[in-house]
């Protein structure tokens, strides 16, 4: 990982029942979730809601690009704290920095490309700079 420009965001999550695999663990694809209600959430803290931010400006953000490794897994019941925070910055995209920890232990860590489109034509698009300044 890059050394960080922002501050880590952490939001907790539960692992339900529909969170894990036949072998009572974390289904893999299940980190991508909790990643992504992390980085809403992150956005939020910011002032960044989603829908309101599609509302005013006509755009919004899709991840264009993921990176995810794999440590140790999560098991039902866990508490399990999400990192995000803002790994690198640009003018379209933004790269998110991402963890799940269950107490010490890092399970799960990767980056998460994010870009900025038009939501009536989904083209890139340049992130307005009033969001930029919210999250750098």
């Amino acid at each position: 990982m890059t050394d960080p420009i922002s501050p880590t965001f952490e939001h907790p999550v539960r692992v339900y029942w529909e969170d894990t695999d036949a072998g009572g663990i974390v289904f893999y694809a299940n980190y991508l979730k909790f990643f992504e209600r992390a980085r809403t959430e992150w956005l939020r803290a910011l002032g960044v809601g989603q829908h309101a931010l599609r509302q005013e400006t006509g755009g919004m953000f899709v991840v264009s690009e993921t990176s995810l490794t794999y440590h140790r897994p999560a098991k039902l019941d866990d508490w399990l704290r999400v990192t995000a925070r803002l790994a690198q910055g640009g003018r379209a995209s933004l790269v998110i920095a991402q963890q799940a920890w269950c107490a010490d232990t890092l399970l799960c860590e990767g980056t998460i490309r994010i870009g900025w489109v038009d939501a009536a034509t989904l083209k890139p698009a340049r992130i307005p700079s009033s969001v930029l300044e919210r999250l750098t």
